[in-house]
């Protein structure tokens, strides 16, 4: 992986000593440069999971992904920054309830206090999050801590004064080729999420931009805005504004617009 090539993408020209100084800095970065997206499920591109693939498409192309593409390409970035990194499997959970193994992939960070690193998990904590259980303030009202369940780890996130459960995972190296399955039914299974809508999010200093199906959502300074787009035109131009992404003249945006408009 060209490393230059990596941290130019993000903006990065700091020291690249191994420190958590140095991590967080290249977390934050990444959440703010880097979106969260789903585009080629519904453009119907495959999304292969090998590190040539990924660093093509998030730094080559400028593109961003969902958290098989983005926490594997950052983990081998820490690791080269001479990192000990760990790929680690949550549970997510929905209606109260975790889903399946490998249902989300996340990066446990090895160093002299254990840290939690993810990039790939949509509106989430900016700054790796240690495994002490200390709280991380966010924005407005944001919190996030991690708590202890016999063996396994549950990520919290604080909305309207209450603790909620985000995922659980167990503190176990995986291989990447764990994941592929789980990716596979995220791209073609109609109960998958990623299926049902399009998205692509990234943070701000202030708020979060995102795009979901035809709708323009930005929150900044605690205050949300929704603007439902005219169509594909003002879509390619919003992507263009917001995240830097062209897709081509040829993509089906279409698709992207109105997920139900066209097979994926």
């Amino acid at each position: 992986m060209e490393l230059d090539s990596y941290l130019a993408r993000l903006g990065y020209i700091g020291t690249r000593e191994p420190s958590l100084a140095t991590l967080q800095q290249l977390h934050a970065l990444h959440l703010r440069t880097i979106p969260f997206e789903n585009l080629d499920i519904h453009l119907g591109t495959p999304i292969v999971l090998s590190l040539p693939s990924l660093f093509d498409k998030i730094v080559l192309r400028r593109r961003g992904g969902f958290c098989y593409e983005l926490n594997a390409l950052f983990g081998c970035l820490l690791e080269q920054l001479g990192y000990e990194v760990d790929l680690l499997s949550a549970r997510v959970f929905s209606a109260g309830r975790p889903g399946p193994e490998h249902d989300h992939m996340l990066l446990l960070v090895r160093m002299e206090t254990l840290m939690i690193a993810d990039v790939g998990f949509g509106d989430s904590f900016v700054y790796p999050l240690g495994m002490d259980g200390a709280v991380q303030e966010g924005t407005y009202g944001q919190a996030y801590r991690l708590v202890s369940e016999g063996e396994y780890k549950v990520l919290q996130k604080m909305r309207d004064g209450i603790w909620h459960p985000e995922y659980v995972f167990a503190e176990v190296p995986r291989q990447l080729s764990d994941f592929a399955a789980m990716c596979e039914y995220q791209q073609t299974s109609p109960a998958s999420h990623f299926t049902q809508k399009s998205i692509c999010s990234r943070a701000t200093r202030n708020g979060r931009v995102s795009l979901s199906n035809g709708s323009l959502i930005v929150t900044e300074a605690g205050q949300r805005s929704t603007r439902d787009l005219s169509g594909t035109a003002e879509y390619r131009a919003v992507l263009k504004q917001y995240f830097e992404i062209d897709l081509g003249r040829d993509a089906p945006v279409h698709r992207l617009v109105d997920p139900g408009s066209g097979a994926i």
